[in-house]
């Protein structure tokens, strides 16, 4: 089985159907090449600084001291999350049965024809690649001024062809000979299985499990594989993490959530401040809820998934219907205090600041309609900022002229006349 690494480099306008677009070519390569195991990469810097510089979204890192355990229990979890339909491609990009040679160099027989261990290797390294890692050496062009490196090693020619009894018969020459000797009189030449690459994270060696979502929902796919490490029994010695873009998402996700709740309290301090009450803040801060219901369903409604940009929009939201609400508890208060009964300043606060909320929530409205849409290029990673401002105003305005109003009724009016409030 030999893997294919592919990467599909597209335009912003075009990541919305790059998904479909890798799953259809992954089926056509499946279809025409069946040996052959691919693995799809959206390619972009972007990609890349979200992902915190690997190759996936999601990466499964299985740590272990025995390599042959962590490589099985890294299969197994591959096999299990390939089975989800929510994945498009799963990679373990290390293999560990790659055929090699070994090399048991004689030291004792070298040391009698001068060679070490190093000049062994470094005779050998030479044959097959170059002396540029070992002995790099370079030319300066005297017209130009220009550094070229100057590399010795065989014609690819050669090296394609050779056979083991063309690697055994390298010639070796110690650094103070001239007689050359062949390789296999100094070295016992075995094969074996060697791993194509060894990664690291934290200093302990780790099999990595790359996992490609089918769409743009991190979360869902986040709690799948979840679920089924938690599932998996792991020996004593063996760790299982999972790095990439869903563990930025999820911190971002919740100092957002932190944020959301720390502002709506400095919130509730500064108005307690403002009106010299606990209870007028609590009726201002009446209009959130409805705003957040108002989001959730017109994300859903559009399709669009909760994410950093929507987030951004609901903290946004809260400040936009908290001062829609401020104008009429606190016009509420105003005619209260000049004479007006309860219920009637009430009803004239409404009338009287419906214009100016609708004039200001029309405005954002219409201006955030075009970015919600994202019709021009590069727009779309900030619809979702404009659609959950558009859901939660839109609902917010239409319930606050309701709800506010009628629970400052609510509370003020079960006060006996005269009654003071507790001030702040």
């Amino acid at each position: 089985m030999h893997t294919a690494f592919v990467q599909v480099n597209l335009t912003e306008d075009h990541k919305i159907g790059s998904y479909e677009y890798m799953e259809r070519v992954r089926r056509k390569l499946a279809n025409d090449l069946p040996e052959l195991s691919t693995y799809f990469q959206a390619g972009g810097l972007v990609d890349s600084v979200v992902n915190q510089g690997l190759p996936a979204p999601l990466d499964v890192q299985v740590s272990d001291n025995d390599l042959s355990e962590g490589y099985a229990i890294a299969r197994k979890v591959a096999l299990e999350i390939k089975a989800s339909k929510r994945v498009s491609d799963v990679l373990i990009p290390q293999d560990i049965d790659y055929p090699g040679l070994e090399l048991n160099i004689d030291r004792q027989q070298a040391s009698l024809l001068g060679l070490s261990p190093k000049d062994v290797v470094n005779n050998v390294i030479t044959a097959l690649t170059s002396n540029g890692m070992i002995a790099p050496s370079y030319w300066i062009d005297p017209k130009s001024g220009n550094n070229y490196m100057l590399t010795v090693q065989y014609f690819n020619q050669k090296i394609n062809s050779m056979t083991m009894t063309d690697f055994r018969n390298i010639p070796l020459r110690a650094s103070n000979s001239s007689h050359y000797t062949p390789l296999q009189s100094v070295a016992k030449i075995e094969p074996m299985n060697t791993p194509t690459e060894v990664d690291h994270y934290q200093i302990r060696r780790v099999i990595d499990v790359y996992v490609m979502p089918k769409s743009e929902d991190l979360s869902g796919i986040s709690a799948e594989v979840n679920q089924i490490l938690k599932g998996v029994t792991l020996p004593r010695n063996t760790r299982v993490r999972v790095r990439g873009a869903v563990v930025g998402m999820k911190e971002s996700f919740f100092r957002f959530g932190v944020g959301l709740i720390l502002s709506v309290v400095l919130v509730y301090l500064i108005l307690m401040a403002q009106f010299r009450s606990f209870i007028d803040p609590f009726v201002i801060l009446m209009a959130i809820p409805p705003g957040l219901a108002g989001v959730v369903v017109f994300l859903f409604l559009t399709g669009t998934t909760l994410n950093i940009m929507s987030l951004m929009g609901v903290i946004m939201m809260t400040g936009i219907v908290v001062s829609n609400s401020i104008l009429i508890v606190e016009f509420s208060g105003i005619l209260h205090q000049r004479g007006l009964e309860l219920k009637q300043a009430v009803v004239e606060a409404c009338k009287v600041r419906l214009r100016p909320i609708l004039m200001t929530s029309l405005a954002t409205l219409l201006g955030l309609a075009p970015m919600a849409l994202g019709i021009e290029e590069g727009s779309e990673q900030y619809a979702p900022l404009a659609r959950a401002v558009i859901g939660g105003l839109a609902v917010s305005v239409v319930v606050t002229v309701f709800l506010v109003p009628a629970v400052y009724l609510l509370i003020h009016g079960r006060k006996k006349p005269g009654t003071a409030e507790v001030a702040a």
